[in-house]
């Protein structure tokens, strides 16, 4: 009787094992998408941002993209590029694959009226718009929607 429970506390330890990896996956596959938030002027962190937001939208989950600070300059018009290994792209090439891809991207509202050269929505690349705060809390608080930020 000691044996057959001691087998059994065992095979049960190593089914809750066995099975914890696949709840993680599942919840995983619930996730709606992601929400991804740009900042850095990094050109590196960028691209990793974008190559993500790409893999995540191939995987078949939605992408939202907001830029803000020095990570707007990606959707200005004729905003300098930097081409980065092994692709030979810049982060703004993918950015437009993923805008045509149908994800939503926005630049944050203090961005344009804060540059240098004050500007409005007409220096932006065609499908970025302007974000609105009440539609971004709204869309951060999305059940099954996962936060990135770069």
């Amino acid at each position: 009787m000691i044996r057959s429970i001691k087998y059994g506390s065992m095979l049960l330890a190593l089914l809750m094992m066995v099975m914890m990896p696949l709840e993680s996956h599942a919840a995983d596959d619930e996730a709606k998408g992601l929400f991804v938030v740009v900042t850095t002027p990094d050109a590196q962190t960028q691209m990793m941002a974008m190559v993500l937001s790409t893999q995540t939208v191939k995987q078949g989950k939605s992408v939202r993209m907001l830029l803000c600070g020095p990570a707007g300059e990606l959707a200005v018009k004729n905003s300098s590029q930097t081409m980065l290994k092994p692709i030979q792209k810049s982060p703004q090439m993918l950015l437009q694959g993923l805008i045509k891809s149908g994800v939503i991207v926005e630049v944050c509202p203090l961005f344009l009226p804060n540059k240098a050269e004050a500007a409005d929505a007409s220096i932006l690349i065609e499908g970025v718009s302007i974000a609105k705060p009440p539609v971004i809390a709204e869309k951060l608080r999305e059940e099954g929607v996962k936060l990135f930020t770069f």
